[in-house]
């Protein structure tokens, strides 16, 4: 079996957000506080959350760990994703964003434990990546009503694949600012065969 050893990847925070409103949707702050829940009165935050339709495994609304607390996005990406389904462009507040990252290609596909060291002394842990849905299709189709609507948020689903951003949860807390540097450090990886 082939280790890939584990190795470190520089960016720059380009932006953050935060929902703190009664929806997904994020707008721009000035930084984001991060507790042990994430932030503070987002639509996410919390260190438990309810199972819902990615956890079939559960009865629906199962308390559970909550791993979802911050969702990440690269600017490269979102700006494919729009060339894809042929629109100027794709806000990452439209979709939940809460940090965007310069600099790391394929954001989407870093690995799960990775862990992403902020010059500002957070860090955060990579769960997963985030499978795009229509209702992130759908506030998309809010910003271009010009555009088939049906069209516009079932096409993000397959064009958003492996690049919708990564999901994370807060490993140490702090404060994250626009223009931060940070690094992700990727875990030894393998293709686990059985």
């Amino acid at each position: 079996m082939e280790i890939i050893p584990s190795r470190k990847i520089n960016g720059t925070v380009a932006g953050v957000f935060a929902a703190l409103g009664d929806t997904f949707t994020t707008e721009p702050v000035d930084k984001l506080e991060l507790s042990y829940e994430g932030i503070a009165g987002d639509h996410h935050a919390g260190i438990l959350r309810k199972s819902g339709s990615r956890e079939p495994w559960y009865p629906r609304g199962t308390e559970m760990r909550n791993e979802r607390q911050l969702t990440l996005l690269s600017p490269e990406e979102l700006a494919e994703v729009a060339a894809i389904i042929e629109i100027e462009r794709i806000a990452p507040e439209w979709i939940g964003g809460n940090i965007t990252i310069d600099g790391i290609a394929s954001l989407s596909m870093l690995p799960a434990a990775t862990l992403l060291f902020f010059e500002g002394g957070v860090t955060l842990k990579v769960d997963f990546q985030n499978g795009p849905c229509r209702i992130s299709g759908n506030a998309i189709a809010d910003h271009y009503p010009d555009k088939d609507r049906t069209t516009l948020s079932l096409g993000f689903v397959p064009a958003a694949k492996r690049k919708r951003g990564l999901l994370a949860w807060v490993e140490k807390q702090g404060v994250i600012e626009p223009g931060e540097k940070m690094y992700a450090q990727l875990p030894e990886q393998w293709i686990y065969t059985g």
